[in-house]
């Protein structure tokens, strides 16, 4: 099982500067590999991140705007290339079917990849599985926008002392039933990690964010910009942080950074003056953990 983090392949917005390349993040939950919003040279990215294709098992896209999809192409095209070995599936907003459409088969290729699309039509559930629960949120943007978080339902830990004292091992553990599963194991809180991109401040965003582990979220502007942000459809990281204290996020990502600000280490103090979690400001190719588990 692989451990749970997060891949970050890209953090500038609009326009990619020498150091940030357009969007693009990788999260590793176990099994799974959720791939969000491939921007243009997601491809090359993940070659330097040591991802490889087929570490992705799901597409997921906020919005068509082309920071955020415009590398769906060449991972589509190179997952099939690797003769990825299982399904890959594609979310997005369904209002944009006809352009995953034309990025799916942008160009000539051999195609023997088994993308199974699941368009997005509205809150809630979009894809259930081992990993959770993947829900959508619709936000805030320009067009229709949706932004994503993962909830791990709770579970229960096996505690060995306990075990011991019942006489309990091996292939008996898995056939446990209550009331005697509660007398062997604690409680085990679920993780949750939300992704949000483009949006103004909304119900969504706040919905997105509850209680989530981790939280990526974008943090285009300054608050001495916020103006700007309101008008194009965007967050400050002080927005960010202000969503991450009020839904009590335990480790915040600040990305997808405008290029007019040169000196990332204004945002981390800005974030701060808000939210006294974890607090990162993603830079490409930076890969950061899911925070442990808490405690029952």
């Amino acid at each position: 099982m692989s451990p749970r983090e997060l891949v970050v392949l890209g953090t500038a917005s609009q326009v990619p500067t020498r150091t940030r390349n357009h969007n693009g993040y990788l999260l590793r939950w176990d099994d799974e590999g959720f791939l969000f919003d491939p921007g243009d040279g997601a491809q090359r990215q993940m070659l330097l991140a040591g991802v490889a294709a087929r570490d992705v098992t799901r597409i997921c896209l906020t919005h068509f705007h082309g920071d955020h999809c415009l590398g769906v192409p060449g991972v589509v095209q190179r997952l099939s290339l690797d003769r990825a070995p299982h399904p890959v599936h594609a979310h997005y907003p369904a209002s944009g079917a006809h352009f995953f459409a034309r990025l799916r088969h942008a160009s000539s290729f051999y195609d023997v990849l088994d993308l199974r699309e699941a368009p997005v039509t509205g809150p809630g559930p979009v894809a259930e599985g081992a990993f959770g629960v993947l829900e959508a949120r619709p936000l805030d943007h320009s067009l229709e926008t949706y932004g994503y978080r993962l909830v791990e339902p709770d579970g229960r830990r096996m505690v060995p002392e306990l075990l011991a004292r019942h006489g309990i091992r091996g292939p008996a553990i898995r056939e446990l039933t209550p009331p005697l599963l509660d007398e062997v194991s604690v409680h085990r809180p679920g993780q949750r990690f939300a992704f949000v991109m483009d949006t103004r401040l909304c119900d969504g965003v706040f919905e997105l964010a509850d209680r989530a582990d981790l939280l990526v979220i974008e943090s285009t502007y300054l608050h001495v910009d916020e103006r700007l942000a309101i008008e194009h459809g965007h967050l400050t990281a002080a927005q960010a942080a202000r969503v991450a204290a009020e839904c009590g996020v335990r480790k915040l990502v600040l990305t997808h950074f405008s290029q007019r600000y040169a000196d990332p280490a204004r945002f981390h103090a800005e974030a701060a003056e808000v939210f006294d979690g974890e607090i990162v400001v993603a830079a490409d190719l930076d890969r950061v953990a899911v925070p442990k588990r808490l405690p029952a």
